[in-house]
């Protein structure tokens, strides 16, 4: 069984205090990939996610295969869209067999089910052993009480979170839809119920609102980074932006003040 990460384990694997940047891509094609990941490594992002928002997971592997040999060294994650670690991890597994390695995966729906026991979270238990026997071992990151997904009311956000804890790296949520900002309360919720576990919100993050989010860990973006009206290409100053308020949050961190 996999060991699950803890917040300052995944802080010292990217050696930071602050969040975690990991700018999400939405893809296109292998240029326009490369030059967004080229633009988040030189603003010293943490790694990248890749996203197939506009195709299906098919057309998507070659892009992501010739991306793995470009960028050998980022630490790269994937999102095929709308599909869970079920079906994504043996994928996964097989990139890996092939010499293109993985480092995370999120998916959108971590099927946590809100009226169930742990030990009753029959698809988040397939999910689990799926990902025990794919032969990819790599970070997961699991929606939960996610944009677009099936709407969870907020008296259950709590135990929602805290059932994640058995099934995932970390612990992903987001505001009611892409581009929209996550209720504060609603990450004071999820941070309380699961503790010292990895925190991840993916959505409507931005310079502007950033630092109102200082207790999560990693900040999964696009849009707030995004060059204006664009879908598909990060805006440099506004990244740059993001990076130095998550500097900031990881200083007062490491004063204790926050």
């Amino acid at each position: 069984m996999f060991k699950l990460m803890n917040r300052t384990e995944f802080h010292q694997m990217f050696n930071t205090t602050g969040p975690v940047v990991t700018p999400v891509i939405h893809v296109l094609d292998v240029a326009q990939t490369s030059k967004n990941i080229d633009i988040a490594l030189n603003a010293g992002v943490a790694g990248v996610f890749l996203i197939n928002h506009d195709f299906p997971v098919e057309p998507f592997l070659p892009i992501v295969r010739t991306i793995r040999e470009r960028y050998p060294d980022v630490w790269l994650g994937l999102n095929f869209l709308a599909v869970n670690g079920e079906h994504a991890f043996p994928v996964l597994g097989e990139l890996h067999k092939e010499g293109c390695p993985i480092d995370a995966y999120w998916a959108d729906d971590a099927c946590i089910d809100e009226h169930a026991a742990a030990e009753d979270q029959t698809q988040a238990i397939k999910i689990q052993q799926v990902r025990e026997s794919c032969g990819w071992d790599g970070f997961y990151l699991g929606g939960t009480c996610f944009k677009k997904q099936r709407e969870v009311s907020p008296e259950y956000y709590g135990l929602s979170a805290s059932l994640a804890t058995h099934f995932m790296d970390a612990v992903c949520t987001s505001g009611y839809a892409t581009g929209i900002e996550a209720e504060t309360g609603k990450i004071e919720v999820f941070r309380e119920h699961i503790g010292e576990r990895v925190l991840a919100l993916a959505s409507g993050i931005s310079p502007d609102n950033a630092s109102t989010y200082s207790d999560v860990d990693c900040f999964m973006v696009a849009t707030g980074i995004n060059l204006e009206g664009d879908f598909y290409n990060i805006d440099t100053h506004r990244l740059a932006q993001l990076m130095a308020i998550t500097r900031e949050i990881g200083e007062a961190r490491d004063r204790g003040t926050q």
